[in-house]
């Protein structure tokens, strides 16, 4: 004899998933979050009656949950009864306990009533707001396309319009973005609201105004970047300077007598590097390699590059070939590396990016360190490697 089926507890079928007015608004609220109630408002869209389906008792439950029933029942009323809720009726019941009408599906008649249920009427407000503020610019649709941003925004809003029209109006050619001249707003401002501030300039500058494919945010609006420095020493001194640096588009022209150019990523080893007659040694600094690409006379030196045997390390030459093709590598072969195993250490964020510019040996390092041949994310930093080995390097050369 099959097993009766067992009759659904309350929680399947019962008062806890019948639909309170309560459960409406949180629905509503959904929409209200994800800013598409807000959106079709900001555009000028006409509403569309909304209704939400209501889940009640069932004609066997009336009589099971009497109480449970009067108490729902009481809340639709109160809803309906103080709106802005208009709540719809059917008839449920049947021979037992007759017909009773009930709550079937809650009803928002007006964009109005919806802020009402929501109290958000105060938000609604201040939107329309900034939308009149930007009454005359190209500002409009944003602001009505990304209504839940500007509302986040409202607070910083008659700032960041300020400095749009500030950049449209008053930029002249030859300006760092701390010439910005706007009451409350400086670096710091613009540096943190850089992404909205590129969707709103984009949005209303002319077109020739945006230089699209640049990489940052000054150069993308034509204002000038800060500096980078090449920073470099020449065998014996140059012009009665140990050591300088100067801006890439300056340094015109090879120092005098010299043949190669040693970039070396290390700082302190870069100081202490053996220069020979005829050298100069340039600070790399890491991925500041592009800095040294508006140097076109590199292309007529030797030029020997060393860095830290590690993933970033040959990441860096593979950038660096691509400015100097003909550019060599210096202690950082498998050799020099399994010569210094003291020495050792873990690199803490290694890349597996596909390096198309390394040599034979180099690729077959690098994929040592990738795949973790010899331990995970083994690292020899270039002030790990012994000052002998640095001399026979630059002597063998």
């Amino acid at each position: 004899m099959p097993a009766a089926r067992a009759r659904p507890g309350p929680l399947a079928d019962g008062p806890a998933r019948w639909t309170r007015p309560a459960g409406v608004r949180a629905s509503i609220r959904k929409k209200w979050d994800s800013g598409a109630l807000l959106a079709r408002f900001a555009a000028g869209q006409q509403w569309e009656p909304l209704g939400i389906p209501v889940r009640g008792p069932s004609a066997r439950q009336l009589g099971e949950h009497l109480a449970e029933v009067q108490q729902w029942a009481a809340e639709w009323a109160a809803a309906a009864a103080g709106g802005p809720l208009r709540v719809e009726y059917q008839p449920v019941g049947g021979r037992h306990f007759g017909t009773n009408s009930i709550p079937a599906r809650a009803w928002l008649d007006s964009y109005e009533d919806a802020w009402a249920l929501l109290r958000v009427g105060a938000e609604v407000r201040r939107l329309a707001g900034l939308i009149e503020a930007a009454r005359g610019t190209r500002l409009v649709p944003w602001l009505t396309g990304h209504p839940m941003r500007a509302l986040r925004l409202a607070d910083d809003w008659d700032r960041l319009l300020a400095t749009v029209g500030w950049v449209e109006r008053r930029q002249a050619p030859g300006m760092y973005l701390r010439q910005v001249d706007v009451p409350g707003v400086d670096t710091k401002f613009i540096e943190r609201h850089k992404g909205v501030l590129t969707e709103l300039l984009d949005a209303q500058l002319d077109p020739g105004r945006v230089v699209a494919e640049a990489p940052d945010f000054a150069g993308r609006y034509g204002f000038l970047r800060r500096p980078g420095y090449v920073r470099f020493r020449v065998a014996g001194g140059y012009r009665g300077f140990s050591e300088l640096s100067v801006r890439p588009d300056e340094f015109r022209a090879v120092p005098d007598g010299v043949s190669r150019a040693y970039v070396i990523e290390n700082e302190i080893t870069y100081l202490a590097f053996p220069v020979p007659d005829g050298a100069m040694v340039i600070f790399g600094g890491g991925y500041a390699v592009p800095v040294l690409a508006p140097l076109g006379w590199l292309a007529g030196l030797g030029v020997v590059y060393w860095g830290d045997i590690d993933t970033h390390g040959f990441a860096i030459l593979n950038r660096l070939r691509h400015h100097l093709p003909h550019a060599r590598s210096m202690l950082m072969d498998r050799a020099t590396l399994l010569g210094h195993r003291d020495h050792w250490a873990t690199e803490p964020a290694p890349t597996a990016a596909a390096l198309d510019r390394l040599d034979q040996a180099e690729s077959a390092v690098y994929a040592d360190l990738v795949s973790d041949a010899y331990g995970p994310s083994i690292r020899l930093e270039q002030e790990r490697i012994s000052f002998a080995a640095v001399e026979k390097a630059v002597a063998d050369r």
